[in-house]
C-alpha cells in the first residue's frame, strides 16, 4: 500500500506540473494582450483593470469558500449517514446483474466485483472522497486477473470508462457553487446534468461493448440500458413541450423532491440500522468544514489567473474567435463562452471548475451560458487524471484503446450538456 500511495502521489504531482504551466499561461497571455492594447490601442488603463481584477477575484474566491462551508458540512454529513447505513452497498447489489454482463472476464463473486460496485455507487451519490480509494482497490483486484501485468484488460478499460464518463445522480458540488453564486434555484441544473452524464456514460458503454464484443442484445443488458434510455427520453419529451417558466418549475420540483427523497432514505436507513444518525452527521459535517477551508488557496489561484486573463481582454479574443468559427457553421453562438470549460475539463478539474465559477461571477449564476457551463462541468470527470491515476496505481503502461474511448465519452458529455441546457433553459 505504501508503494501504491507513493506512485499515486507521483502521478498527482505530474498533473500539478501540467496545471502549473496552464496557470502560468493565463498570466503571460494576459500580459501580452495588455501590452499590445496599451502600446498599439492607447488603452493605458488596462493595467489598472487587470490589477483591480486580481484583488476582486481573490476576495471572490474567499467568499465562495466561506459560503461553501455550511453547504459542504450539510451534504457531507448526510452522505456519511448514507455511507454508514449501507446505502452504497445496496446500490452495489442493485446493479449487480448489469455489471456481470459488462465485466464478463471477471468471475462472479470475485472481490473485484464488490469494489467496482462500491466505487460506481459512490460516484453516483457524489461521494468523490470515497470513490477514489474504492476505485484503486478495484484496479488492484482486476490486476490479479491480468495475465499481462503491464497491459490493460478489457475489464479495466470498461471500469475506467465508467469512471471517466462521470455518471453521477447527485451533482452536489456544482449545486453548491451555484448556490454560493446567488442562483435563484441552484438545483435547476440537476436534470440537465443527469441527462448529459447519462448520455456520456451510455455512449461510452455501448461503444466499448461493440469493441469488446459484449452481446448488447442480452436481455438483462437491454433491460437496464433500455430502461434508462426510456426514462431519460421521457424526461426530455416531457420538458421539451413546455415553455421556459413551466420547465423551470417542474424541473425544480422533480430535482428537489428527488434530493429530499435521498435525504429521507439515508435517515431511514440509519434508523433501520439502529445507528446514531446524529453522530454520523456531525462526523461528516466536520469533514465538510475541513474541505471548505482546504479549497481556499486553490480557488484563489485559479480565479485570480482567470480574472486577470479576462480583464486583459484575452478571454474576449479567444471567445470571439470561437464564436466566429461556430457562426461560420451556421450554429447558434449563445453557448460559446462555455466552450473553454469543455476544453479544460479533460485536463484539469480545478481549471474547468474555475472557468465555470468565473462565468457565473461575470454573467450571473442564472445566465444561460453559466447554466451551459454547469451542465458541461457535471457531464464527465477529469478524463486524463482518472486514467493516469488508476492505470498508474497498478503499473499499467499499455492502455490500448482506453484514451480514445474515454475521449469519446468526454466529448459526448460536453455536447449533451449543451443540448440539455437548450432543452431546459433555451
Amino acid at each position: 500500500m505504501v508503494i501504491l500511495a507513493n506512485f499515486t502521489a507521483i502521478l498527482t504531482n505530474l498533473f500539478l506540473v501540467a496545471l502549473n504551466y496552464i496557470w502560468i499561461a493565463f498570466f503571460l497571455l494576459a500580459f501580452v494582450v495588455a501590452l499590445y492594447r496599451s502600446l498599439f490601442c492607447g488603452e493605458v488603463g488596462i493595467w489598472s483593470d487587470i490589477m483591480g481584477s486580481s484583488f476582486t477575484s481573490a476576495a471572490t474566491a474567499f467568499e465562495i469558500s466561506l459560503g461553501l462551508t455550511g453547504i459542504l458540512s450539510l451534504w457531507l454529513g448526510l452522505m456519511k449517514i448514507g455511507e454508514r447505513a449501507g446505502v452504497i452497498g445496496f446500490f452495489g447489489r442493485l446493479i449487480s446483474p448489469l455489471f456481470c454482463r459488462l465485466f464478463p472476464g471477471v468471475p462472479k463473486g470475485h472481490p473485484a466485483m464488490g469494489s467496482i460496485f462500491m466505487n460506481v455507487s459512490a460516484n453516483m451519490l457524489g461521494l468523490d472522497n470515497a470513490a477514489t480509494p474504492l476505485g484503486l482497490k478495484a484496479m488492484q483486484e482486476l490486476q490479479t486477473l491480468n495475465k499481462k501485468k503491464d497491459t490493460a484488460t478489457d475489464a479495466m478499460i470498461m471500469f475506467l470508462i465508467l469512471n471517466a464518463s462521470g455518471l453521477c445522480f447527485i451533482p452536489i458540488s456544482i449545486m453548491m457553487y451555484r448556490a454560493q453564486a446567488g442562483a435563484a434555484n441552484p438545483t435547476d441544473v440537476f436534470l440537465p446534468i443527469l441527462m448529459a452524464t447519462f448520455v456520456s456514460t451510455l455512449v461510452g458503454i455501448v461503444a466499448l461493448c461493440l469493441k469488446q464484443r459484449i452481446r448488447l442484445l442480452d436481455p438483462v443488458l437491454l433491460l437496464w440500458l433500455g430502461g434508462m434510455m426510456v426514462v431519460i427520453g421521457l424526461m426530455v419529451w416531457f420538458f421539451s413541450g413546455m415553455d421556459g417558466e413551466r420547465v423551470e418549475r417542474y424541473s425544480s420540483l422533480i430535482a428537489n423532491a428527488l434530493l429530499f427523497g435521498v435525504i429521507v432514505v439515508f435517515l431511514m436507513a440509519g434508523l433501520w440500522r439502529r445507528m446514531n444518525v446524529y453522530e454520523a452527521f456531525i462526523e461528516g459535517a466536520k469533514e465538510g468544514f475541513k474541505t471548505a477551508v482546504t479549497i481556499i488557496p486553490y480557488l484563489v489561484a485559479i480565479l485570480v489567473a482567470i480574472g486577470m486573463f479576462r480583464a486583459s481582454g484575452a478571454m474576449d479574443l479567444v471567445t470571439e474567435w470561437m464564436r466566429m468559427a461556430v457562426a461560420a457553421c451556421g450554429i447558434d453562438t449563445e453557448w460559446v463562452e462555455a466552450l473553454p470549460t469543455a476544453m479544460m475539463k479533460p485536463l484539469s478539474g480545478s481549471g474547468s471548475r474555475g472557468l465555470m465559477v468565473d462565468l457565473m461571477a461575470t454573467h450571473g449564476a442564472d445566465a444561460f451560458v453559466s447554466r451551459v457551463s454547469a451542465a458541461i462541468q457535471g457531464s464527465t470527470d477529469t478524463m486524463f487524471y482518472v486514467l493516469a491515476v488508476y492505470f498508474g496505481a497498478v503499473g499499467i503502461k499499455k492502455t490500448r484503446y482506453a484514451v480514445p474511448y474515454a475521449l469519446l465519452a468526454d466529448i459526448t458529455g460536453s455536447v449533451a450538456g449543451i443540448f440539455a441546457a437548450y432543452i431546459f433553459f433555451g
